[in-house]
């Protein structure tokens, strides 16, 4: 029984087809049922001279004998998707071969389909049909793929101007606001420094912001460059954790580090460090329950150093764990379930 024709509303037409058959009967009748759907078709009478014409004609789809003088159908095919790897135009066996071994070996050479001889114009034309509509979905796919990247590109590098731009003025108000809270240029009535610094906060928040997005942006576009020095790590924890603790100290949660006797000279970022230990130590802070302890621990191993920062927050649910290091993604809602069954939240940076 021939398959029932499927109708669809993709134009086809002008599709490129490669015909490879030694007999000219098959490859007269094929082109006739084919000219009739308006496809393009080029044709060759054995599998060397297909590899030439396939290179030069480009095609949409391979209609390949399997019994051949010299280099046989699976062979052929063989040598295309060695050529062209996962370029290559789907190949459809015709072939009057119909034993499940020979099919086996025909999708293990490469091809995707079988049409087999006598041809049913039916048939043959349903199963194309099908391949080159295949084909043309993921070229659609690949396009959008590749004007998405484009697209994405291009934002990162408007994220990137826009963050740079805008962050020498906040740095400014800043700067200005505690200026005035300082008393430099005279001292200020205490509704005047409650105004001033609201201001400061403003203007710190919206900085911090756009510093966020700045570094979004470069990470996303691969273009992240690193300063490396030599800087004592345990410096850089402390400074952080006395700044954090002011900010713990409004909850009653402290933040402990035993720190070791010596200095830790290491080669890094300094800035960028300084910004992991931040985030790490906010996360802490956002997250812990008020009076509780956060714990700064320094890890040493084979030419190695860590740190770790561990909260009594819910800590990340077992089944997002996998999802940590991937892209960035909006923040999940909080479940208070996860409070119950996660103790301890472990942040780690190495």
């Amino acid at each position: 029984m021939e398959p029932k024709e499927q109708s669809t509303s993709i134009d086809l037409r002008g599709r490129r087809i490669l015909v490879v058959d030694d007999d000219r009967l098959n490859v007269r009748i094929l082109s006739n049922i084919l000219k009739s759907e308006g496809y393009t078709l080029a044709d060759a009478d054995s599998g060397e001279r297909a590899l030439e014409v396939y290179e030069s004609f480009h095609p949409d789809l391979v209609l390949l004998d399997v019994m051949m003088p010299g280099m046989n159908g699976f062979e052929t095919c063989r040598a295309l998707r060695q050529r062209y790897g996962g370029e290559t135009a789907p190949v459809i066996f015709i072939t009057a071969k119909s034993e499940s071994d020979d099919v086996v070996e025909g999708l293990n050479a490469g091809g995707v389909d079988y049409l087999p001889k006598p041809f049913r114009a039916k048939e043959a034309l349903a199963r194309i049909r099908t391949h080159l509509h295949i084909r043309l979905l993921s070229e659609q796919q690949k396009s959008l793929v590749d004007q998405l990247s484009k697209a994405n590109a291009a934002k990162n590098r408007f994220l990137g101007m826009a963050a740079h731009d805008l962050r020498n003025p906040l740095a400014s108000i800043r700067g200005l606001a505690e200026f005035l809270r300082d008393g430099v240029v005279g001292p200020l009535s205490p509704e005047q420094i409650d105004l001033i610094k609201t201001i400061h906060e403003a203007s710190q928040g919206m900085l911090d912001l756009v510093n966020e997005l700045l570094d979004v942006a470069t990470i996303e576009s691969g273009e992240l460059k690193l300063s490396l020095e030599s800087h004592n790590l345990i410096e850089l924890i402390e400074k952080n954790i006395y700044l954090a603790n002011i900010e713990g100290a409004k909850k009653h949660t402290k933040i402990v580090f035993a720190a070791p006797g010596r200095a830790v000279l290491l080669p890094i970022d300094a800035g960028k460090i300084n910004q992991v230990i931040a985030n790490l130590l906010s996360n802490a802070l956002k997250y812990s329950p008020a009076g509780s302890t956060i714990t700064v621990e320094l890890h040493h191993g084979k030419g190695t150093w860590a740190f770790s920062v561990k909260d009594q927050g819910p800590g990340i649910p077992e089944n997002e764990r996998d999802k940590t290091l991937q892209g960035f993604r909006p923040p999940v809602r909080e479940d208070h379930r996860w409070r119950k069954k996660h103790r301890l939240g472990t942040r780690h940076l190495s």
